[in-house]
């Protein structure tokens, strides 16, 4: 008999809030519920077993997506109402979004901003479940792109901040005194850094492409900002193309 089990407060419905850590880095994975038979489930087969209430059943962490939680160790907090998992999240992906984690967002002042990449398609991991996790997922996924869009309107509203103020406050402010040769100075190296880094690129390892490309994103906005172009500007020109085949839109230039 698990008598330990009688030391946990559980809520009016019979849940735990369970919290799911990384046992090496120590990084939240993520929060879920348990019950008593779930937490029991879990101590016994050092697996993460949580209570799902939307569909009102047992849920064993992987058990769609093969993503599961091998636990290491299990602790109560002082009130006796909280759990926390020490685990190794298999296949490094504990967020339905097919992030490592399922808190990838960081509060700016302009808002809540997406800080973690997508390490795999949500369609690619669910296949023929993907409809049990699709509305959560597109909802996430316009969620990231309106936040990912605020990301760039801020990095634009920074540069023309950078513009004035003094270049010992920043790099961006040391650019942009330094004038246009040295931001476009900036520009080149980053794109041929980019190249490198994609010749040197496998599908298992693109860390080094993304680090290089995000390096040369940076540099077009700081070059957009000396001449007060604003990233949507840009946005704006994309999405127009998305409405003109390759052919229309190759056609629209050389008439211009």
């Amino acid at each position: 008999m698990a008598y330990w089990l009688d030391e946990i407060k559980f809520d009016a419905d019979g849940l735990i809030p369970a919290i799911a850590q990384d046992h090496a880095t120590g990084r939240i994975l993520m929060v879920a519920w348990m019950n008593r038979e779930s937490l029991q489930l879990t101590a016994a087969r050092q697996q993460g077993v949580y209570w799902s209430r939307s569909r009102q059943k047992l849920w064993h962490k992987g058990e769609e997506s093969g993503h599961t939680q091998d636990v290491h160790e299990i602790r109560l907090d002082c009130d006796g109402d909280v759990i926390t998992l020490q685990v190794t999240q298999n296949g490094g992906i504990a967020c339905h979004t097919g992030r490592e984690s399922c808190f990838y967002r960081v509060l700016t002042p302009e808002g809540w901003v997406v800080v973690d990449a997508v390490k795999k398609d949500p369609n690619a991991i669910y296949g023929s479940h993907a409809h049990t996790h699709q509305h959560a997922s597109t909802t996430a996924h316009q969620q990231d792109i309106a936040e990912q869009i605020d990301v760039l309107k801020h990095l634009g509203e920074v540069m023309q901040q950078r513009k004035i103020a003094s270049p010992d406050s920043s790099y961006v402010s040391s650019l942009y005194h330094k004038g246009l040769n040295k931001i476009l100075e900036k520009v080149g190296e980053e794109a041929v850094e980019t190249m490198l880094a994609a010749k040197d690129a496998t599908e298992a390892d693109t860390k080094d492409l993304i680090y290089e490309t995000a390096d040369l994103w940076f540099h077009a906005i700081v070059m957009l900002g000396y001449f007060n172009v604003p990233p949507q500007a840009i946005l704006d020109e994309l999405a127009r193309r998305l409405n003109l085949s390759g052919l229309a839109e190759k056609a629209a230039r050389s008439s211009t």
